[in-house]
């Protein structure tokens, strides 16, 4: 039988205030066994960005990256928030690794090709070196991944959290029983979007097929149920959306194949 590990990722807005980035810690060291956080940043790249007169242009939630951009990302997914995230496990003695997929080679990506729009630096994955990984999180060394990759040539790549956790969750799922955990400010995947209590427990493809059809999933719920499934087809074990006070994995919607 083969060890669990628990993905948890988590978006920009909850790394960036105390409160909840404080919860979050306290949660994240709580799970039990092998763990991998991936964290995203974009609202405090934005306020920095604004600060250095550089304007933040966004395309359906995804964020242009010019050269000027790409600097400010780096600096902070990969510095500001990942090093935050990490200083605050170590003092939870959790002994945490924060990387880019720069680092050690951890994931290569393709710089999106340009069609209808130009998106700039922006990485689509190519590969996750699994066995690297593996062997940190074997050793229990727990990476925070930021969201960054590279191409091999040496430019990085702003890349989407959502994906980074999806592609990797798939790729370490030849290792261990993989459960990805997608953390957010709602308690899940919701039937009515105004009304916080209205979670649906647990999709099946099919399910999501017709909820998207009939208006109840739509926005960024959609790549992010895509992803969801995607992972659960490459053999990750389970996917849960919930609130990230709730990364037990107990709560949520389970979505199921």
């Amino acid at each position: 039988m083969r060890e669990k590990l628990t993905i948890v990722k988590v978006g920009g807005k909850i790394v960036e205030e105390d409160a909840t980035l404080y919860k979050l810690l306290d949660d994240f060291a709580a799970i039990e066994g092998y763990k991998l956080l991936v964290h995203g940043g974009g609202r405090s790249a934005t306020k920095l960005a604004e600060k250095l007169g550089i304007e933040s242009k966004m395309v359906n939630g995804r964020r242009i990256t010019d050269a000027e951009t790409l600097k400010v990302v780096t600096m902070v997914y990969g510095g500001l928030v990942n090093k935050s995230i990490v200083a605050g496990l170590q003092a939870r003695d959790v002994n945490a690794l924060g990387l880019t997929g720069a680092d050690m080679n951890a994931i290569r990506s393709n710089k999106r090709p340009v069609k209808d729009i130009d998106y700039g630096f922006v990485g689509d994955v190519e590969q996750v070196n699994a066995s690297l990984l593996a062997d940190l999180i074997q050793k229990d060394i727990i990476p925070v991944m930021a969201p960054l990759t590279h191409d091999g040539k040496g430019n990085i790549l702003n890349t989407n959290a959502d994906t980074i956790a999806g592609e990797t969750a798939k790729a370490l799922a030849g290792f261990f029983d993989v459960t990805l955990i997608y953390c957010f400010e709602k308690k899940g995947v919701l039937r009515d979007e105004n009304d916080d209590d209205s979670v649906i427990p647990q999709i099946t493809q099919e399910e999501f097929k017709v909820y998207v059809e009939e208006g109840v999933i739509g926005g960024g719920m959609i790549p992010k149920l895509e992803n969801a499934f995607d992972a659960l087809n490459a053999g990750v074990c389970e996917v849960v959306i919930t609130l990230s006070s709730a990364i037990n994995g107990k709560f949520g919607t389970l979505i199921r194949k």
